[in-house]
């Protein structure tokens, strides 16, 4: 493999802004929308790992397999133990030990592959689990992680292994807090429940749920170098169109049932640069104009960059730059196919 790598320090940058009405799409310890205070104003917020976790899982809808992130690594690796041929005593006992060399009660994050290797490790051990060896288990799982087959996730994404920091992946794309380019004031909903079987008048349940609105920036990086990286030149342009779109449609979970929130992108700004990360800080609030938050939220958006653009000057690095939302001609299929088109690399697939 070529050790230069072609992409590095090149990034996609999503700006992108969304709105949605009458939400609450993360929840605090309370169960009230997650706030945030920019600028001296308080603003709604998406916390970065309750939009990551949904993009991740979108993935695999456009077809990149994913791998495996549990707390329940000794119970995979039991049936796969069993799988080839362990008792259930041995299939526990090795799994255990297994689990033991990777964490210790947290997540992990691992592929399929990883998995097999380890359990064709503990047959070749007999399945005595005073055999397994921790150093053994580092080694097979850095030898037998291929991010390009089946844990482009953990690529994108990145793993951190605190047993074996040389299973460390460094995360290709960081993303920011959604928070809301206008200030934002929770508003309370009361409710009632009717018992259908009841014969008294009156509510069998009372309660109240906090929610709001907002039109919400969201900020993605994507580091095409250290995908490049991870990925061992392979997969990129599929990779960058599937994450482009997983961005596109994935939504927060948080009552989903009762306070719908289903609104896709309504504006963007997509950079391909080389240079630092620039995220849009929405420091002074927008206000309301031509009917709602949005347009001015574009407005601000645009000149940020521009201002940016030029105070940079040679090192803002832009290599291209694409508006989505505005020219209904141009639709996410061809913004992904646009992006991925900067992921390719001649003799690589």
């Amino acid at each position: 493999m070529n050790t230069e790598n072609p992409l590095k320090n090149t990034r996609i940058e999503y700006h992108i802004l969304q709105s949605f009405p009458v939400t609450c799409l993360n929840r605090d310890d309370v169960g009230a929308p997650k706030t945030a205070t920019v600028g001296g104003t308080t603003r709604a917020r998406v916390s970065s790992q309750c939009w990551k976790r949904q993009v991740r899982l979108a993935l695999h809808d456009f077809g990149i397999p994913l791998a495996m992130r549990t707390k329940k690594v000794d119970e995979v690796m039991q049936r796969a133990c069993a799988a080839r041929g362990a008792s259930e005593e041995q299939a526990q006992a090795c799994g255990e030990a297994i689990a033991k060399a990777l964490t210790k009660d947290t997540l992990h994050f691992f592929t399929e592959g990883e998995a097999q290797a380890f359990a064709d490790y503990a047959r070749e051990k007999g399945f005595d689990a005073k055999q397994i060896k921790d150093k053994d288990i580092h080694k097979l799982a850095k030898k037998h992680l291929k991010p390009a087959v089946d844990g482009r996730d953990i690529a994108l994404f990145g793993r951190m292994v605190a047993q074996a920091a040389e299973l460390n992946i460094e995360a290709a794309c960081s993303f920011a807090h959604a928070i809301s380019t206008h200030r934002v004031a929770n508003e309370v909903e009361f409710f009632t429940a009717l018992d259908d079987l009841q014969d008294e008048p009156g509510s069998a349940h009372m309660g109240s749920l906090e929610f709001n609105s907002a039109t919400y920036y969201r900020y993605i990086s994507l580091d095409l170098g250290q995908l490049w990286q991870t990925l061992g030149g392979d997969a990129l342009p599929e990779t960058v169109e599937a994450f482009t779109k997983a961005l596109y449609v994935a939504l927060p979970s948080a009552r989903q049932a009762t306070q719908s929130g289903a609104s896709p992108w309504e504006f963007a700004q997509v950079l391909v640069r080389k240079g630092q990360r620039l995220q849009v800080p929405f420091e002074t609030p927008v206000k309301t104009r031509h009917g709602g938050y949005l347009q001015p939220s574009i407005e601000a958006l645009n000149t940020y960059l521009a201002k940016q653009e030029k105070l940079a000057g040679s090192l803002f690095g832009k290599i291209a730059a694409y508006t989505f939302g505005e020219d209904e001609g141009f639709s996410i299929d061809d913004l992904a196919g646009n992006l991925a088109a900067h992921a390719e690399v001649p003799g690589h697939g």
